[in-house]
C-alpha cells in the first residue's frame, strides 16, 4: 500500500450545490463479492494446503533443485502470493472505509491472523535461499531464461543474508507478528479515527479539523491548531507509548539481525545505498535557506505579518478564491493533463472513474489522507481520498491516479516482481501532479492565478521535499535517542522541536502545543524511515521532467517502459536512459534548483 500524508480537506456538509452527492465508492467485488463469499472462503481453504503442500515438497530441498524444478518452486510461491495477497486486499481494503466499525476490525484481524499462521511454513524459503553458494545460484539463473527473469527477486533476498537469524527466531518473528508491530498500528489507527475536535461548536474529526488549516479566515485557522494540541496534548502518553514500543521492538529485531543502523532495513527494502540518501539528505538540508526560509518570508509578507504561525503554514493567500472544484471538474483536469503527455495515459486511468475503483467522499470512521494500493497483478489498484473541492484535492487526485497507473503498468511483470521500491513508487505519482499543475499554469487567465499556482505547487514541493526530510531527521533522532533508554513525551516533543525551526526558517513563530503534532503523522508508526521516498521522489521527478521539457525525444516510451519495469530494474538502470544518475550527488540539485527557480518567478512578481 502507497499512503500520503493525510491531505487536508473540507467537510462534505459545504457543498451546498450537490457537487459532490455522487462521489465514487469502491466496488469491491473483483476482489470478493462478501465477507462470505464462497470464493473467499475457497481460497483460504486452498493457501492453507498450499503453504504446507509447498513446505512438504521444498524445505530442506532447494540447495538441490535443478533450474527447472527451482522455477516451478518460484512459481508456486509467487500464486501463493497472489492469493495471500487478494484475501488481505479485500479485508484492508474495507477496513478502511470504516475503521470504526467492529465486525470490519474483527475480519480483518482474524484473515490477518489466518494468514500469518498458513504462511509460517513458509519461512525457510527465504532462509535456504540465502544458504545456496553464490556460484550455485548463477548457474542456475544462467541455465533458465524464464528463471532468470527473477534475479531481481533473489538478489533483493539475499541483500538481507548478513542479516538472516536461525529458521527458529524467523519463524517465531513471523508468528508473533500479529501482536507486535501490527496490532500496535491497528491501536494507532482506531485511536485517530476516533479523535474528536470542536471547532466553531461542532464535533469534527482529524480530516475536517485539519482542513480549517487551509480557510481564510485566520482565527478559524487558530482555532482550529490549538485544538489540534489541545486534543494531541490529551493522548500525547498513549502515542508516545506507542512510540516507545515501536522504535524498541526495531532496536531488539535491528540488534539481533546486527543491522548497523536504525535505517539499514529501510535502505535495503528501497534497493537504495545508504549513500544516495545521504546525499539526498544533506542536499535538502543545505537547501533549507534557498527554498523553504525563502519561500515562507515571502509568505509572510503577502499576509501581512511579522511572523507566520504554525496555522499560516498552509493558508491560502489573500488573492486565491475559495471556490470549490466540482468532482467532474475534477477529473477532467486530471485526465486531460495526462492526455495531453500521452493519451495512453488516460485511457489507463479512465477505468478508476468507470469501474468502481476510486473510493472519494469523506465517511464517518474512514481512513484519512490517500492512497493507492495495487492489490494483485490478477485485479486492479484501487485509490482512496477523502475528496472535497479543495484545489489540492485535484492534486491528491492526480497523484494517486499516477500511482494506478504505474501499478497497472508494473502488473505485467507478475506478483513477484511488479512491486516497485518505495523510491521509486513515487515516481508516476509525482509526475502525474506536475503535469496537472503544468496544465492549469499553462491556461492561467492572469498573473495573480498564475502566482497563487506557482505559489501553491511551490508550498505542496516544500512539503513532500523540505518537510519530509525535516521528518526524516526527527525519525533518525527519535529511534537514536530510543535506543539509550525510555523518551518522555516531552523528550519526543524536544526532538521534533529540533527540526521545525530549522527546517520551516525564522519567518516563523510556534505556538504552545505544537510540540505534539508529531503524534498524528502515520508514517512514522506504519513504515519507519518511508518519508524520505517522497523527497526522492520528488527529486527523480523535478530531474525526469527537466529532461521532458527539454523536448528529448521519444520522452513519453521510454517513461512508460520505465513504469512497466515495475521493481525488476535497479534505479540506476530505469535512469539511465534519460541520461540521469541518482548516485551523482549533483542529481539531487538538478530536482531543487527547479524548486528555487518557481521562488525566483515569484519573487520577480513582487518587484
Amino acid at each position: 500500500m502507497l499512503p500520503i500524508l493525510p491531505t487536508p480537506v473540507r467537510d462534505i456538509d459545504v457543498a451546498a450545490d450537490g457537487a459532490f452527492s455522487d462521489l465514487p465508492e469502491w466496488d469491491l467485488t473483483d476482489l470478493y463479492s462478501a465477507p462470505d463469499a464462497v470464493e473467499l472462503k475457497r481460497d483460504m481453504d486452498w493457501l492453507e494446503q498450499a503453504c504446507l503442500s509447498f513446505a512438504e515438497d521444498y524445505e530442506g530441498k532447494l540447495a538441490s533443485l535443478n533450474s527447472r524444478e527451482m522455477l516451478d518452486c518460484v512459481l508456486r510461491y509467487e500464486k501463493i502470493d497472489v492469493v495471500a495477497g487478494r484475501i488481505m486486499s479485500f479485508a484492508g481494503l474495507r477496513y478502511y472505509q470504516n475503521t470504526s466499525d467492529a465486525g470490519r476490525a474483527q475480519f480483518l484481524g482474524n484473515c490477518q491472523e489466518k494468514i500469518t499462521n498458513f504462511t509460517t511454513p513458509l519461512v525457510f524459503f527465504t532462509l535456504e535461499i540465502n544458504r545456496i553458494e553464490d556460484d550455485a545460484l548463477d548457474a542456475l539463473l544462467n541455465e533458465s531464461e524464464e528463471l532468470s527473469r527473477f534475479k531481481p527477486i533473489f538478489d533483493k533476498l539475499r541483500a538481507m543474508k548478513p542479516y538472516q537469524l536461525s529458521d527458529e527466531l524467523e519463524k517465531f518473528l513471523h508468528d508473533q507478528s500479529t501482536v507486535g508491530a501490527a496490532a500496535w498500528n491497528r491501536l494507532f489507527d482506531e485511536t485517530m479515527a476516533g479523535l474528536e475536535f470542536e471547532v466553531q461548536g461542532e464535533t469534527r474529526n482529524l480530516e475536517s479539523t485539519l482542513n480549517f488549516l487551509t480557510e481564510q479566515d485566520r482565527e478559524l485557522r487558530e482555532a482550529a491548531a490549538r485544538e489540534l494540541a489541545r486534543v494531541f496534548g490529551e493522548h500525547i502518553k498513549l502515542f508516545a507509548r506507542i512510540h516507545n514500543t515501536l522504535a524498541k521492538e526495531k532496536e531488539i529485531e535491528d540488534r539481533w539481525r546486527g543491522m548497523p543502523t536504525p535505517q539499514t532495513g529501510r535502505h535495503l527494502s528501497n534497493q537504495v545505498e545508504p549513500e544516495v540518501v545521504e546525499a539526498l539528505r544533506d542536499a535538502v538540508v543545505a537547501a533549507y535557506p534557498r527554498l523553504s526560509h525563502r519561500y515562507y518570508d515571502l509568505k509572510r509578507k503577502w499576509l501581512g505579518l511579522n511572523a507566520l504561525e504554525v496555522w499560516d503554514r498552509n493558508a491560502p493567500l489573500p488573492m486565491e478564491d475559495n471556490r470549490i472544484v466540482g468532482w467532474q471538474e475534477a477529473k477532467d483536469t486530471v485526465l486531460d493533463a495526462y492526455s495531453g503527455f500521452s493519451p495512453r495515459m488516460a485511457e489507463i486511468a479512465e477505468p478508476f472513474f468507470s469501474k468502481g475503483w476510486i473510493d472519494a467522499g469523506v465517511k464517518p470512521g474512514k481512513a484519512p489522507g490517500a492512497f493507492a494500493h495495487p492489490t494483485v497483478v490478477d485485479v486492479h489498484p484501487y485509490v482512496m481520498l477523502n475528496y472535497l473541492g479543495k484545489p489540492r484535492d485535484v492534486m491528491t487526485l492526480a497523484h494517486e491516479l499516477g500511482h494506478g497507473v504505474h501499478q497497472v503498468l508494473a502488473a505485467g511483470q507478475g506478483e513477484l516482481l511488479a512491486a516497485t521500491p518505495l523510491t521509486l513508487a513515487e515516481t508516476a505519482s509525482v509526475f502525474g501532479e506536475m503535469l496537472t499543475f503544468r496544465r492549469l499554469l499553462d491556461q492561467a487567465s492572469g498573473q495573480a492565478q498564475r502566482k497563487v499556482l506557482l505559489a501553491g505547487k511551490v508550498e505542496d514541493m516544500i512539503n513532500t521535499v523540505v518537510r519530509q526530510i525535516a521528518f526524516y531527521d526527527f525519525e533518525c533522532k527519535l529511534h537514536e535517542a530510543r535506543a539509550h533508554g525510555e523518551l518522555t513525551p516531552e523528550d519526543i516533543n524536544r526532538l521534533w522541536m529540533s527540526v521545525q525551526g530549522e527546517s520551516l526558517g525564522p519567518a516563523f513563530s510556534f505556538m504552545d502545543g505544537y510540540d505534539t503534532f508529531w503524534s498524528y503523522i502515520p508514517h512514522f508508526i506504519h513504515s519507519p524511515f518511508y518519508v524520505y521516498a517522497y523527497a526522492f521522489g520528488d527529486g527523480l521527478v523535478n530531474a525526469l521532467y527537466a529532461v521532458y521539457e527539454e523536448g528529448d525525444s521519444g520522452f513519453q516510451e521510454k517513461y512508460f517502459e520505465m513504469l512497466k519495469a515495475g521493481g525488476s530494474k535497479h534505479h540506476t538502470e530505469l535512469l539511465a536512459p534519460f541520461g540521469l544518475d541518482a548516485t551523482d550527488p549533483a542529481f539531487w540539485d538538478k530536482g531543487l534548483s527547479m524548486i528555487s527557480g518557481m521562488i525566483d518567478e515569484l519573487e520577480a512578481m513582487e518587484g
